[in-house]
């Protein structure tokens, strides 16, 4: 295969459109939390993984699978936890079965900006994904995104 093959152009133009289809969803959901709830997207997701977190085995989750669920590396996860701690919205705690592990969980606050946030992130998805079926190169993506049914 060479640069100029027919198969890699379409691969890499599929690529370009996936790639255009994030960024203009992601950039509308930002928007709409920044202006209603003063919520970047990355904060939105790493509240919403946390909130799912219980008691239990295999309850909490350590800070790479953090970092896995939020696409982000482990020291920008951490900054950014830091960041929702100083704002009230998380908190630290130390595992009490192994002291050198250190737990993060949603404080009440934290819930409750999330409870309050989950609508404008679900309107502006939809929006987004709206607005993307009208471009032809950007429909088949948003057809296959609607398709999935991949469990939270």
């Amino acid at each position: 295969m060479t640069a100029t093959d027919p198969a890699l152009t379409a691969l890499a133009q599929g690529w370009c459109a996936l790639s255009l289809l994030h960024g203009r969803i992601e950039a509308h959901i930002e928007r709409a939390l920044q202006a209603k709830h003063d919520l970047s997207v990355r904060e939105y997701s790493l509240l919403d993984v946390l909130s799912r977190q219980h008691e239990g085995e295999g309850g909490h989750l350590q800070m790479k699978q953090v970092a896995d669920a939020v696409v982000l590396s482990q020291s920008a996860t951490t900054r950014l936890v830091t960041r929702l701690e100083d704002r009230g919205l998380l908190e630290r705690y130390l595992c009490p079965t192994d002291r050198r592990g250190i737990y993060t969980n949603v404080t009440e606050a934290g819930l409750r900006l999330l409870d309050e946030a989950r609508p404008t992130n679900d309107a502006a998805l939809r929006e987004a994904l709206d607005e993307a079926a009208r471009n032809p190169e950007l429909a088949p993506l948003v057809r296959v995104v609607e398709s999935l049914n991949v469990p939270a």
